[in-house]
């Protein structure tokens, strides 16, 4: 099954339903992602990518779980404060609210690569986040991120996932899809 802009990729089984949670990456998933190298230092650089906001109110409506997992070693290079990714999330919750959409909870690993289990690709904040809410199996929940590291962190976690990208990459993701509107829309329908 193919459509505009969105590529489904073959499972072993197909998912007859839509995910029970959705874990999103931040940059270049809900917010326009900042140059390579460079981070989401201060609440004015973050700006929402369009339809991002509609994209979450959808799972919010759908009574799913919307729970942020971003990588943010800016903090261990000293490029930015806790304080500042603090300031930024609530930026990030005050542009969502203004479009009625919220995120049940927020989980960043401000660690920088090798020094822990929870930097994507490794699933410590999947499985942070699966411990926080009763009842969410990770087997019955979607990842849903610009990077591969996001789809080696699902796939780690024994979840479906999706990767985000213009054009189809090389990817493990179960589904590529343009934008996240458009994943969220297919993945609510089921039967993907």
């Amino acid at each position: 099954m193919k459509k505009s802009g969105e590529e489904v990729r073959p499972r072993k089984q197909q998912h007859q339903k839509p995910p029970d949670a959705f874990f999103l990456d931040r940059d270049g998933t809900l917010n326009v992602k900042p140059p390579p190298g460079e981070y989401v230092t201060s609440p004015a650089e973050l700006t929402l990518l369009p339809g991002a906001a509609a994209a979450v109110r959808r799972i919010n409506e759908s009574e799913r779980p919307a729970i942020l997992v971003t990588n943010q070693r800016g903090v261990a290079r000293g490029i930015m404060s806790e304080g500042d990714l603090a300031a930024v999330q609530r930026r990030l919750a005050e542009l969502l609210g203004a479009e009625g959409a919220f995120l049940d909870a927020c989980y960043s690993c401000v660690h920088d690569e090798g020094g822990c289990d929870c930097r994507k690709p490794r699933p410590g904040l999947l499985t942070r986040a699966a411990a926080d809410f009763p009842g969410l199996a990770l087997p019955d929940a979607v990842v849903i991120g610009d990077a591969e590291t996001d789809v080696l962190a699902g796939r780690a976690a024994g979840t479906a996932t999706v990767r985000l990208a213009a054009k189809a990459p090389d990817s493990a993701a179960d589904l590529v899809a343009v934008d996240l509107w458009t994943a969220v829309d297919l993945l609510l329908k089921g039967g993907w």
